[in-house]
């Protein structure tokens, strides 16, 4: 799963330049004047479109978007050291933690059941071993040793984690969480909440993951173009989507080495980074549920997808092959 630098694929709303994914116009529509805010939110480029006719109303709601975002990231961030997820890998417990990050530890723990461990939160240690290798000059091309990679996998294992709302606990020494496989997703959601509450029945939401409220103008679904995993102006597919969150991942988006042997995908469950497909896309209706699928669809094979998708009603799958064949699942 992904973990470390923010480096997942992200997507575009209206006119936010990002890598993976596209917002497009609907069919034969141009439109309308929307309120649109576009900046950063858990290290990734975030925009909203807002189509409403009150438009204070609108940059009302905006702001108090803004503001929550900036309230989750110091929780969530691994790079803030203030924040609470940055307190709980320095000690490895937190007493009376934020009720937010006890949810989406509880969502980690569905998600990491749910596809047999490959999304699993205590990844960390494997990705700072990879990053210190590779930033160690004459480092081995063929990454950290064996030794290395057992004694981090000592480390991970969502079993070792303890959560209750009253303490969270990491009971392996030299254990870390990451939510950086699922935190934008879940942002995503938590605005898409806050719109709803203040009356937004049309919205493009992108968190570093993109969730639409209802449909496009013109009554028309959402259309978003996934892209290149090598160039992201080159759009391979579209999708069609009202109420619906779509996340993308690739192992594209970072690596470790030159030669690109080492993805910041790692696989909790081996130390190993395959690179099965070319990217992963998923359609929920949640943004944390295809954040988390995406990064670990990317370690497993379609038949593993598969069984992991069934009984999920609503779930779609994309896969992209290396040899640029497309692959659909669903539940």
């Amino acid at each position: 799963m992904i973990s470390g630098t923010m480096t997942r694929r992200r997507m575009i709303a209206i006119s936010a330049a990002t890598v993976g994914m596209a917002l497009l116009p609907p069919h034969g529509k141009a439109a309308p004047t929307a309120v649109t805010w576009q900046g950063e939110a858990m290290g990734a480029q975030a925009s909203i479109v807002i189509h409403h006719p009150d438009r204070a109303l609108a940059l009302t709601l905006i702001n108090d978007v803004v503001a929550e975002v900036r309230r989750l990231e110091r929780i969530f961030s691994l790079y803030l050291d203030d924040s609470d997820l940055t307190h709980l890998n320095h000690q490895r417990f937190l007493i009376a933690p934020p009720r937010e990050l006890v949810d989406i530890l509880q969502q980690c723990r569905d998600v990491w059941l749910l596809t047999g461990g490959a999304f699993d939160p205590t990844v960390q240690p494997l990705w700072e071993a990879y990053r210190r290798h590779f930033s160690t000059p004459g480092a081995s091309e063929a990454g950290p040793s064996r030794q290395v990679v057992r004694e981090c996998l000592g480390c991970v294992g969502l079993e070792n984690v303890t959560c209750s709302p009253d303490r969270i606990e990491l009971s392996e020494p030299g254990a870390a969480l990451t939510l950086n496989g699922i935190a934008q997703g879940y942002v995503t959601d938590r605005v898409v909440d806050l719109l709803k509450a203040g009356g937004i029945e049309r919205s493009m939401v992108n968190m570093g993951e993109s969730r639409a409220i209802g449909s496009a103008p013109g009554d028309r679904p959402w259309r978003v173009g996934v892209s290149d995993p090598l160039d992201s102006a080159q759009i391979l597919k579209i999708l069609e989507v009202e109420d619906r969150a779509v996340a993308t991942s690739s192992p594209f988006g970072f690596r470790f080495d030159a030669e690109g042997r080492f993805s910041h995908i790692i696989d909790p469950r081996s130390g190993a980074t395959p690179q099965r497909h070319a990217s992963v896309t998923v359609v929920a209706g949640q943004a944390a549920l295809a954040d988390a699928l995406s990064t670990a669809f990317n370690l497993m094979d379609a038949a593993a997808i598969a069984a992991s998708v069934h009984g999920n009603a609503g779930v779609e799958v994309h896969t992209l092959s290396h040899e640029g064949g497309w692959t659909r699942i669903r539940a």
